[in-house]
C-alpha cells in the first residue's frame, strides 16, 4: 500500500505546534497534542456587507474584491433604476449613475472598465434595448449600439472584448443570435445552438461557457464557444434559469436561480464535467447579479436578487482557510434602558454609558454604567441629568458637556472611572464632538469650542451644521447635517474639509464612532428605525453587516471601524450589540483512522 511519502513525495513532519501557514493537503504530527493533522481545502458561501439598496435583475462586473452592480429593479416590478454601486471587498458604496434606467441587460469587464448592454426599460410594451454603455470607474458614457434589441441577454468578457447572446425580443420571441463587441462596434458571432433566455455566460469572448436558461422548460444544457462557433458541452446536474455564475470556460461556477422555485445549490465545472458543490447559499435566490470577471472559480460574489427583493451579498471561497464573515452579535444588557445618552469612545471590552433619556416615565437620566465585554455594572452618577449632549472619551477619562436638561445647558463634567466632577462651563450647549477629558473639540450647528482639560475657548467654525462626531480633538469627523444628510466633513487641527459622503441619510438620532480613517455609522434617520450600518476607511463609506435590531437615538462606541459596540436606543432598549469584522483562519483538521 502506498504511504504518504509515496503519494506526496514528502515525509510526515514531527512538530511541537501546528505550522503557521501549511499548504493545502500537507500532513504533520503535533507532538504536543498527540494528533495527526492536515490543512484541507473547503468550499463555502458566507454573508458579506449588503448592497446600499435592495435590487434584482441587476447586472454585475468585476471581481470578488472589486465588484460593480448596476441597473435593475429596486422597487415594484417593472420599475428600473440608473443606480450603480461599487464593492471594495468590505462593503458597497454609490458609484456613477447610468444614463438610461434599465434592467435584464448584460454586464462585462471590471469595476473601472465595465460594459453594459441591451436590457429593458421596464414595461413589457416598451422595446427591448440596443443601447450599451461603458464605465471608467466614475462615469458611464454611451457606447455603440447592438444590432438586435434584446432583454434577458447573457454576456461576459471585458469592456473591449465582450460577448452577448440569447435573450428575448419585444414580441417575447427567444433569440439565438450572438453579438461580439471589440470596444468600437458590435458584430455578429456564431449562432447559439437553440433559442434561449435567462441563462448564464462566463469566461472570455474566445473561450466562453454558456449553461442553463429557459426555452419552454428549465434547461441543463451547456455550450462552449471558441470565438467562432458554439459546440455542445456537458449538461449541468440541476436545471435552472435566472441564476448567476463566475469563472472561466475550464473552471466555472454557477449558483442559485429558479428550478422551478429559487434554490441555494452550487455547481462547479472543470472543463469536462459538472459537480455538485458542498457550498450552499445562505438564502435561496434568483434574478441576482455576480462579479463576472474573475479568472478563477475559487472566489465569487453574488448580490441582490429576488424573491424576496434583497440587498444581500454572499461571497464564495474555495480555500484552505475558513472565512468568518463580519457580524453583529448580542452583548450584555444595560441595567437601565435609555436613548440619547452618552457613551465613551472606548472598546468592546471597556465602554461607558451615561446620562440620556427614559421615555416611561419620562425623565433625563443621571445613571452611569461600565461595560467589561460581558456585563454592564453601575458607576458614579452624573451630576446633572441630561440628554443629547456631547459625550466623548474613554471609560476612565470621559467628558460630558451641553445637551438638554430642563433647558439647553452649558454644564460640563468629567469622569475618572469612578465619579463625575463638575468642570468649567462651555460657551454654548454642545451636542456633538470628539476627543476626551484631556482635550476635546465640540460643536452645536456651525459653532465650535475647544477644551484643554480645564477651560473652554472658541473653536473653529464648521462650514455646515453637523449633528454627529467622532475622533480626537485635532483629527475628527463630523457628519449628517439636519434633518437627514449624507455630508461628511473631516477636521484637522482647526481646518474642515470635505470627506466621503454617506450612502444613507443620517441624523442626530444615528451614531458614529471610531477615528477619522476607520469609523462606523449605524442607525437611520426618523421615521426609519433601520439596521443599516456603514464603515469609513478615510476616503469612502461602504456598507457593513446590518445590526440585528434596527434602532436610532442609541449610544455607540468603537476603537475603529472594524470593531464596535452599540447599546440602548429607540423605546428605551436595554440590548447591546458588538461588531467584529471579517476574520480568516487556517482550516486545520485532525486525521483519524478507522
Amino acid at each position: 500500500m502506498a504511504d504518504y511519502q509515496d503519494i506526496r513525495g514528502l515525509r510526515v513532519k514531527y512538530l511541537s505546534a501546528d505550522p503557521a501557514d501549511p499548504e493545502g493537503g500537507q500532513v504533520w504530527y503535533n507532538s504536543t497534542t498527540g494528533a495527526l493533522k492536515s490543512r484541507l481545502t473547503t468550499e463555502a458561501w458566507s454573508s458579506a456587507a449588503p448592497l446600499v439598496t435592495s435590487i434584482f435583475y441587476n447586472d454585475g462586473a468585476g471581481t470578488q474584491t472589486a465588484a460593480l452592480s448596476f441597473q435593475g429593479t429596486q422597487g415594484p416590478h417593472p420599475s428600473t433604476t440608473t443606480q450603480t454601486e461599487e464593492y471594495n471587498g468590505s462593503g458597497w458604496s454609490i458609484g456613477g449613475a447610468m444614463p438610461v434606467a434599465k434592467k435584464t441587460g448584460m454586464g462585462a469587464g471590471t469595476q473601472t472598465a465595465a460594459l453594459s448592454g441591451a436590457g429593458s426599460l421596464g414595461s413589457p410594451t416598451q422595446p427591448a434595448q440596443t443601447t450599451s454603455e461603458e464605465y471608467d470607474g466614475t462615469t458611464w458614457t454611451g457606447a455603440p449600439v447592438l444590432t438586435t434589441g434584446r432583454k434577458y441577454i447573457a454576456g461576459c468578457g471585458t469592456q473591449t472584448a465582450a460577448i452577448g447572446t440569447g435573450g428575448q425580443n419585444p414580441s417575447s420571441a427567444k433569440i439565438a443570435t450572438t453579438e461580439e463587441y471589440n470596444g468600437t462596434s458590435w458584430t455578429a458571432g456564431g449562432a447559439w445552438p437553440k433559442a434561449n433566455q435567462q441563462f448564464t455566460l462566463l469566461g472570455t469572448q474566445t473561450a466562453t461557457l454558456g449553461s442553463g436558461g429557459y426555452t419552454t422548460v428549465n434547461e441543463t444544457e451547456a455550450f462552449e464557444y471558441n470565438g467562432t462557433a458554439w459546440g455542445s458541452g456537458t449538461e449541468m446536474n440541476t436545471a435552472r434559469y435566472t441564476f448567476a455564475g463566475a469563472g472561466e470556460q475550464t473552471a466555472g461556477l454557477v449558483w442559485g436561480g429558479y428550478s422551478p422555485g429559487a434554490i441555494t445549490t452550487t455547481e462547479t465545472y472543470d472543463g469536462t464535467s459538472w459537480a455538485a458543490s458542498p457550498a450552499s447559499l445562505g438564502t435561496a435566490i434568483a434574478q441576482q447579479a455576480s462579479a463576472l470577471a474573475s479568472s478563477t472559480s475559487s472566489a465569487a460574489l453574488s448580490f441582490g436578487g429576488n424573491p424576496p427583493l434583497t440587498s444581500a451579498t454572499e461571497a464564495y471561497n474555495q480555500s484552505t482557510s475558513v472565512v468568518t464573515a463580519g457580524a453583529w452579535a448580542a452583548g450584555g444588557a444595560l441595567t437601565v434602558g435609555r436613548n440619547l445618552g452618552g457613551i465613551s469612545g472606548g472598546t468592546q471590552t471597556a465602554s461607558l454609558a451615561y446620562a440620556g433619556y427614559v421615555s416611561s416615565p419620562a425623565a433625563n437620566q443621571t445613571s452611569t454604567e461600565s461595560y467589561d465585554g460581558t456585563t454592564w455594572s453601575p458607576g458614579g452618577a452624573v451630576g446633572t441629568g441630561r440628554r443629547s449632549g456631547m459625550g466623548v472619551g474613554p471609560q476612565t477619562a470621559a467628558l460630558l458637556s451641553g445637551g438638554y436638561s430642563t433647558a439647553p445647558t452649558v454644564l460640563t463634567e468629567e469622569y475618572n472611572g469612578t465619579a463625575w466632577a463638575a468642570q468649567n462651563v462651555a460657551p454654548l450647549d454642545l451636542n456633538s464632538g470628539a476627543g476626551g477629558a484631556a482635550a476635546a473639540y465640540g460643536w452645536n450647528g456651525t459653532t465650535g469650542a475647544d477644551y484643554d482639560g480645564t477651560n473652554w475657548t472658541s473653536g473653529a467654525t464648521l462650514p455646515a451644521a453637523m449633528t454627529l462626531g467622532c475622533g480626537t480633538s485635532t483629527v475628527a469627523l463630523g457628519a449628517a447635517p439636519p434633518p437627514s444628510g449624507t455630508t461628511v466633513l473631516e477636521y484637522n487641527s482647526g481646518t474642515w474639509t470635505a470627506g466621503g459622503s454617506l450612502n444613507t441619510g443620517r441624523s442626530i438620532e444615528s451614531g458614529m464612532s471610531g477615528i477619522q480613517t476607520s469609523a462606523v455609522m449605524a442607525g437611520e434617520a426618523p421615521p426609519t428605525v433601520g439596521p443599516k450600518t456603514e464603515s469609513y476607511d478615510g476616503t469612502t463609506w461602504s456598507t457593513a453587516p446590518n445590526q440585528a435590531t434596527g434602532r436610532n437615538t442609541y449610544m455607540a462606541s468603537a476603537a475603529s471601524g472594524t470593531t464596535g459596540l452599540i447599546a440602548g436606543g429607540t423605546t428605551d432598549l436595554t440590548s447591546t450589540e458588538v461588531f467584529t469584522g471579517e476574520t480568516s483562519a487556517a482550516n486545520y483538521v485532525t486525521l483519524t483512522t478507522s
